[in-house]
Order: structure tokens, then sequence, then C-alpha cells
């Protein structure tokens, strides 16, 4: 999955580089540190030594973020799960949904609000998955912030990364004008289920089943 993305990556990159006879790194091991680093939460100077320096891993990886390839091997790694459990490579559906939690005292008070249903101060983090549960696309937000405005939001950038998607899933926190503007932007039919729950449940790996009674 990774070697025909950072192939011909490298490729490109020799054609505008010096060339001044450096070893070049080996871009799997690269990678591997780089997930070593988010796995295990270590700072970049205390890579195991078996790893290429931290140095050139840290520079890989903010390149990569950067040009978007770390993105592009998401996008492929998305796809291939999906076809690995008999689905369409891009989904058709997909469930939104949002989470208040808490902040440290040491967090500026600028990025973060109060989520007065909740009673939390902090930050809101918003979600679109598809129906496997597959990260399709994220927003932080401060806790105050309107569960609606980050919908409309997720909901334009879902429907024009993902054009495939005909229904989305949302609790009762996110009112019809969410819904009506997600139409609006793509063939999208949001549907609200009529429980309060803010968490979905699949039975038997069938999201249709599942809300067969909504």
């Amino acid at each position: 999955m990774i070697e025909p993305v950072l192939t011909p990556w490298r490729t490109e990159r020799q054609k505008t580089s010096l060339n001044l006879a450096r070893k070049a790194a080996d871009l799997r091991e690269v990678m591997n540190a780089i997930l070593y680093v988010n796995r295990t939460g270590i700072a970049w100077r205390y890579l195991p030594h078996d790893f290429p320096a931290h140095t050139t891993v840290f520079s890989y990886f903010t390149t990569w973020t950067s040009d978007g390839t770390i993105e592009q091997l998401g996008i492929r790694l998305h796809r291939l799960v999906r076809e690995q459990e008999g689905r369409d490579p891009e989904p058709t559906a997909c469930v939104i949904d949002s989470q208040s939690v808490k902040t440290a005292h040491t967090v500026p008070l600028g990025t973060q609000g109060i989520d007065a249903g909740k009673k939390i101060v902090g930050r809101k983090r918003s979600i679109v998955v598809d129906t496997l549960g597959l990260l399709l696309l994220g927003m932080v937000t401060v806790a105050s912030a309107s569960d609606n405005e980050a919908g409309k939001q997720l909901l334009t950038r879902t429907a024009a990364a993902h054009p495939a998607i005909t229904k989305v899933w949302a609790d009762t926190g996110y009112k019809n004008q969410t819904a009506r503007n997600s139409a609006s932007t793509s063939t999208s039919s949001p549907e609200t289920p009529r429980s309060k729950a803010s968490q979905y449940y699949p039975a038997d790996g069938s999201w249709n089943e599942a809300w067969a009674g909504s």
C-alpha cells in the first residue's frame, strides 16, 4: 500500500534535488518510525537508534504532512479496508456526531469554551465516519460551538470529498437546518434517529438493519 505512493514521491523529488550523493533514507523505515511515534507518543528525539535519525524522520513527517502524502496514504488505507470488508471503495452513507471534552488548565482560554448543556469547559470534537466506523473528516472547535455550525461545515466538506454519499445519520442534536444544508451541497438525504441516543451500534455488521426502525 505504501510503496506505490512513496516510490513515485521520491522519484519526483530526485528530479529537482542536487544529488549530493548522500545515502537515501529507507522510506519504509521512516514510515515505521513515524508510526512508532504515533503509537507510543514519545518525543521525536527519543526514537530508538534502530530507526533513522530523529531529525530525518521528523523532516520527512513535516514534508509528507504539508504536501498531502500522509493524507493520500490515509485515503488508500480507507479504500483498502472497505474493499476487504466487501464494500465499495467509496462510502455511500455516513454518520456525524460530536463530543465535548475537558481541557487542562494550561490550555489558552481563547481556544476553549463552555458547553452549557453538558457543563464542560474545554473543546468539542466533531467527526464524520462511514458505516464501518472509519473516519472521513474531523473538526475541533471550542466546546461552546454549535453542533449545527460544525455539522454544516463538515457535511459540506464531506459532500465534496465523497460525492457518492447519499445518506447521513445524525442524532437529535443536529437540527433540520443542518440537514437542509447538507442536502443542498450534495445528493445527501440526512436522517435523524427518533431516539436521543448519540451512539450508533451496527447489528450483524449491517447499518441498514441497525436503522431499519428509524
